[in-house]
């Protein structure tokens, strides 16, 4: 591996604006990395070499007139995108036929922000399609493999962006989490992936799967990497009707805060049957870890958590049914050449487009919204949702965090689970209530298998509190390393 690509980003940020190396240098360095083993992990649907390298020299440019300098987060520093965050001129597919030749003509704000700061847009990474699914086969196009293992999946829906970022192809990437879609994978491929606070980030150019619980959030190596590319992405977005006034953050700046007397609250119940032993063993001994940083361990309730995955499963395809229908064959991407009439080439072109799991989300979303069952599922999915917020509220003024494992299981093999929805849904049984409550969550590194499979830890905590779960979980990196 080109020595380049094990700086951490801070490290990288350094002697590029030192003129150490260029950001040329640094792209051709990550480009070589992901040449020599993309074909084998299928991280990316689209990796454009010149245009990386004309973007290069670009932020080089820049660097040399002053336009970038220590103030700026990410100079000439590459970071990996989901295939369903929009790029301006390039192509974003959703892992979906159905946008197959998609162009956007404008940019998310999240990469517009990445440019302001600098950062070098990375190529566009594979995920299940539509972000429907946990673990990155569900792509129209192909699976993505894990980097630690290429036998098993590197989890879903963001899979091919961690995959990026555990593999070395890029040191920072974006993906988006609707119930564990960053966390999961991030866990799976032994990288630190965070879930910000609803409205945190802007969701302006992320193709909707479910609104109310989608949100774009980073992946990265370390903790630090991790923060410094929230830094790049939070804050204000007029043209995000849900985005957060709240002010930006120096997430970086706090990391190095005291966690001594942190609470840190850990459910009982998340350590029953069902969840692997080493994988709980993993856990206790991070949890042990705080304890010896200072941390009061308490032991706490979200009774209502054990319907989460339930109450995901309605509100989630209800809210794809509805934001699905706009592809239709009329305003853009695919359109079937099969058809008589208006209602056929409608139908034509959604059967031919979309996928099996994507069709499935929609039955069922159109399924409880319907007459005579909307008050029955979808209503009710959301008075159970509503409980689930309160535990959470309630857990929050007695602890400052939420800890736990991240995944039930490490990750299983490519196939293992794809004949059964059911048995694949599991896989987000401890994230999805994040998501539900609007709350900040993340997954960092802890252990291994027996095997070397990663296992990840996982913290949640209340709304806008990102500073002090990163400062808890670079702390626990910290003691985790020097073992």
């Amino acid at each position: 591996m080109n020595s380049i690509c094990n700086l951490t980003v801070r490290e990288l940020k350094e002697v590029i604006l030192a003129k150490e190396i260029s950001a040329r240098e640094t792209a051709e360095a990550f480009l070589q990395n992901a040449e020599s083993r993309e074909s084998e992990i299928h991280s990316f649907l689209t990796l454009d070499r010149d245009q990386i390298l004309a973007d290069a020299d670009r932020i080089d440019a820049d660097i040399k007139q002053g336009n970038l300098t220590e103030t700026s987060c990410l100079p000439g520093i590459p970071v990996a995108v989901k295939d369903n965050i929009v790029t301006r001129g390039t192509l974003t597919t959703c892992g979906s036929k159905i946008l197959g030749n998609w162009v956007p003509p404008y940019d998310a704000t999240v990469v517009e922000l990445l440019k302001k700061e600098g950062a070098l847009v990375f190529g566009k990474c594979n995920c299940d399609e539509f972000a429907m699914g946990s673990s990155t086969e569900n792509s129209a196009f192909f699976p993505t493999r894990n980097p630690r293992d290429t036998d098993r999946v590197p989890g879903g829906s963001s899979g091919g962006s961690a995959a990026a970022v555990a593999a070395c192809f890029s040191p920072l990437s974006l993906g988006s989490d609707t119930g564990g879609s960053i966390r999961q994978p991030a866990a799976f491929c032994g990288v630190t992936g965070l879930k910000p606070t609803y409205g945190l980030v802007s969701r302006y150019g992320l193709v909707a799967f479910g609104s109310s619980l989608d949100q774009i959030g980073p992946l990265g190596r370390t903790v630090e990497d991790t923060a410094l590319l929230l830094n790049a992405i939070s804050g204000h977005d007029t043209r995000d009707s849900t985005s957060s006034k709240r002010g930006c953050e120096d997430y970086t700046g706090q990391l190095d805060r005291e966690i001594k007397g942190t609470r840190i609250g850990v459910p009982p119940s998340w350590f029953a049957s069902g969840l692997d032993p080493e994988i709980a063993g993993s856990v206790r001994n991070a949890l042990e870890k705080l304890a010896s940083l200072g941390c009061d361990i308490v032991d706490i309730d979200l009774p209502h958590s054990e319907y989460a995955i339930e109450t995901y499963y309605i509100i989630a395809p209800a809210e794809a049914s509805s934001n699905l229908a706009r592809f239709d064959g009329v305003k853009y991407g695919f359109r079937s050449d099969d058809h008589d009439d208006l209602d056929s080439m409608y139908r034509n072109t959604r059967t031919q487009g979309f996928g099996d799991e994507v069709k499935r989300r929609i039955l069922i979303g159109t399924y409880v919204l319907s007459s005579g069952y909307y008050d029955a599922y979808f209503l009710k999915a959301g008075k159970v949702r509503n409980l689930i917020r309160r535990d959470y509220l309630e857990a929050f003024k007695k602890v400052d965090l939420i800890a736990g494992p991240t995944t039930p299981t490490p990750p299983f093999k490519l196939g293992e689970k794809t004949a059964s929805p059911l048995e694949m849904y599991l896989s987000d049984i401890y994230t999805v209530g994040a998501n539900l409550a609007g709350i900040p969550a993340m997954s960092m590194p802890c252990g291994k298998t027996g095997g070397g499979l990663p296992i990840g830890f996982h913290l949640q905590g209340p709304h806008f509190s990102e500073a002090r779960m990163l400062s808890v979980a670079g702390a626990l990196q910290k003691s985790l390393q020097s073992d």
